[in-house]
């Protein structure tokens, strides 16, 4: 997009507000949105990281950011509006503008790269006004992790139908990071060797009794079964990997039972515990029940593997308190753990904490994986009965989480627990 209307700024040569050259129309187009456009131009001035070009709806273009060769950002504003919702609801705020289609961007993953880079200068406008804070933390609150409330909180996400996740996940329908050894490998190879490693790790031996805390739609028991000759029991709030994994696995017998059952409903004791990604719906007011748990379950001198996503330590202060996009339209009632939080509520609970693993660079490739078959997908999930704003959440959801993984904003691993 060319136009001859350009505001430059170039924070390595200066510290003034841009120069707008042959602009003389700005100011009286955009007089009615001065008020919440001028702090986040004030605001990206500051910026030093990256290179950001924002495309405005009369043409005008501005850059920010150092100069650079290498591709900038992007981000074309169609509608005004995208910067009072961002004002008042920071980066809901904004999630919501792109989902009413106020603007666009070729490359979510990019713009969100370069706000987490420059996330010092650019904190209090993710944050939003503190009106659509408390609202937003309110919302979040109320969707606790009670039994009844993460029942309610899974089946928002997990039931939207298996026939929607078939269409964009691998063949094995594994909803959770990969293990890339070389980022052109299928994604496929990569989950297996995300769940070869996991049964490395616990140390698996035939005849074995696995509890797997959050089964999925049955991938890692059918590994674990197959290749291990264990006996697997998988818990699942959702009713719909319950039936999947259930149908998925009858050829394995009864080497694999899968049950609609709430962790803290677990009875019995377990060679091994295996769990993927899902202490992340546990909330920080069950992590203590989580792990007396686990502790409860698990034979003397037994293993659990943890695969976890984790928030960065000094974002975790803030993120806890407060509710974000994710929190808001994907996950309700989800909250990550930092790393020495997570490790905290493994000690406090008496069990040992052996090994931890991340491979948060896997998780970005795999996340750039499902986005692009998610948008090769899309006309099939359409078909479903899914819309617009629906297919822009998501864009958004997994771009929003792949630019974190990149840039270390957050990270997953494996956590090797025993039981003394």
């Amino acid at each position: 997009m060319r136009s001859d209307r350009v505001t430059e700024f170039d924070p390595i040569k200066s510290q003034t507000m841009p120069v707008l050259l042959k602009a003389p129309k700005y100011r009286k187009r955009r007089m009615r949105h001065s008020f919440w456009l001028k702090p986040v131009v004030q605001s990206l001035q500051r910026c030093v990281f990256g290179r950001l070009k924002v495309v405005l709806p009369d043409q005008e273009i501005m850059y920010f950011g150092p100069p650079s060769n290498h591709q900038a950002a992007q981000i074309f504003v169609r509608d005004y509006a995208m910067f009072r919702r961002m004002a008042l609801g920071g980066i809901i705020g904004l999630a919501e503008s792109y989902m009413a289609g106020e603007w666009e961007s070729p490359d979510l993953s990019a713009l969100f790269v370069f706000a987490i880079q420059n996330k010092a200068v650019l904190r209090g406008h993710m944050r939003g006004g503190q009106v659509m804070r408390l609202i937003n933390r309110a919302y979040h609150l109320v969707h606790a992790n009670t039994r009844r409330g993460s029942r309610r909180n899974i089946a928002y996400h997990y039931d939207l139908g298996n026939a929607f996740y078939k269409h964009w996940l691998d063949s094995s329908m594994t909803y959770s990071s990969a293990l890339y050894a070389q980022q052109d490998e299928a994604l496929e190879t990569a989950q297996d060797r995300k769940y070869a490693r996991i049964c490395t790790l616990a140390e698996l031996k035939a005849g074995q009794s696995v509890l797997e805390i959050g089964c999925g739609w049955g991938s890692f028991a059918r590994t674990a079964v197959q290749k291990h000759g264990v006996d697997v029991t998988g818990l699942t709030l959702s009713r719909e990997q319950k039936s999947y994994a259930i149908s998925q696995n009858k050829d394995i017998g009864d080497k694999a039972e899968f049950s609609l059952t709430d962790y803290r409903d677990a009875t019995g004791q377990y060679d091994r515990i295996v769990s993927i990604e899902m202490f992340e719906a546990v909330g920080e007011e069950n992590w203590g029940q989580y792990f007396h748990k686990l502790k409860q379950c698990l034979k003397p001198g037994g293993v659990a593997v943890l695969q976890v996503i984790s928030i960065d330590d000094e974002a975790f202060k803030t993120y806890r308190r407060s509710a974000d996009f994710i929190q808001r339209y994907i996950f309700p009632g989800g909250l990550l753990p930092s790393k020495a939080a997570l490790s905290d509520a493994i000690n406090e609970a008496g069990l040992i904490l052996e090994y931890v693993e991340n491979f948060g660079q896997s998780y970005a490739k795999t996340l750039a994986v499902w986005r692009e078959s998610f948008v090769k997908a899309w006309p099939d999930i359409k078909a479903q009965g899914f819309d617009e704003r629906f297919r822009r959440m998501w864009q958004f959801y997994l771009s929003y989480c792949e630019a974190g993984f990149l840039t270390g904003q957050t990270d997953v691993g494996f956590y090797k627990i025993r039981r003394r």
